[in-house]
């Protein structure tokens, strides 16, 4: 006979079991779901990050598509100086003259066939902290501010290597131009003093760019012989340092149109002028455009 505390009994065994069925089933379905969900992303694309294979130096080896060269951008600026200031883009028909058309340039190129304009004069002349082969006040104790500051430089590294050096000539008007021309030519004549000096208008001292370097150890004169002392060969050699190049070569008179004058060096910037010198060229050469590669 069953009673009735029997029949509770097995009602709470029932219910519990009923309870305990119904915990595994959903717990059973929540791990099913996670499993699904881990292995859809774990299967899935990446939509972000890419990954990175490192070298054993740390370094990145995932540069595929990437340049990591650069250009020589040194002479890329070079040569676009030198376009810029090229004799054919810097000239002008007036006239019977081919007059030039950045005389305020560094880079400027004057020489028997290219003039400056008419009545020009620089102005930013100031004179040079250096030692004269002169006393006394004259326009030729002057040079253009830049170039001035440069030569002060240039004698400065000289003095520290034991090298004594003389500013002789610098600026040079039209109207002192026209008076030195004309005492070449009663001199030593018309032909020879074209090898030697300039016309009026065509004299790179009147840029105020140039100047003629001496040394008490030759007497101070502006003569070959400078070329082969002691200073002549040190202001070669630093010169470009500077700035400044010897302008007018030796055996270069056909281009130049002037003899060997290692005294006269003219200032054309300190980016060009060791580039100038080691290539061995003339200005003249230097900024044709048949010779500049862009």
């Amino acid at each position: 006979m069953i009673t009735t505390k029997m029949k509770r009994h097995r009602w709470t065994i029932a219910l519990l079991s009923t309870l305990l069925v119904s915990t595994v089933l959903l717990t059973g379905c929540k791990v099913g779901g996670q499993g699904q969900q881990e292995g859809q992303n774990l299967n899935a694309p990446a939509t972000g990050n890419t990954s990175v294979e490192v070298t054993p130096d740390g370094t990145d080896d995932n540069t595929d598509g990437i340049e990591t060269g650069e250009g020589d951008t040194e002479t890329d600026s070079v040569m676009a100086l030198r376009a810029q200031s090229s004799l054919q883009s810097s000239i002008q028909q007036e006239g019977d003259r081919s007059v030039v058309t950045n005389a305020e340039a560094v880079t400027v190129i004057v020489n028997k066939e290219r003039s400056l304009p008419e009545g020009y004069e620089p102005d930013d002349l100031v004179e040079p902290n250096v030692p004269f082969s002169f006393d006394g006040p004259h326009e030729k104790r002057h040079l253009r501010k830049e170039a001035a500051a440069a030569l002060e430089e240039l004698f400065a590294a000289a003095e520290e290597d034991g090298i004594e050096l003389r500013a002789v000539s610098g600026y040079r008007s039209y109207e002192r131009q026209v008076s030195v021309y004309n005492s070449s030519v009663e001199r030593n004549g018309e032909e020879y003093a074209a090898r030697v000096s300039a016309k009026p208008g065509y004299s790179e001292h009147q840029t105020g760019l140039a100047i003629d370097v001496s040394s008490p150890s030759v007497g101070n004169v502006i003569e070959e012989v400078f070329g082969d002392s002691e200073e002549g060969k040190w202001l070669e050699e630093h010169a470009p340092e500077y700035g400044f190049v010897i302008r007018y070569l030796k055996d270069r008179e056909d281009i130049t149109g002037y003899v060997y004058e290692p005294w006269h060096i003219r200032y054309v910037g300190k980016e060009l002028a060791p580039d100038i010198a080691e290539s061995g060229l003339t200005l003249e050469e230097y900024f044709d455009e048949a010779n500049i590669k862009l």
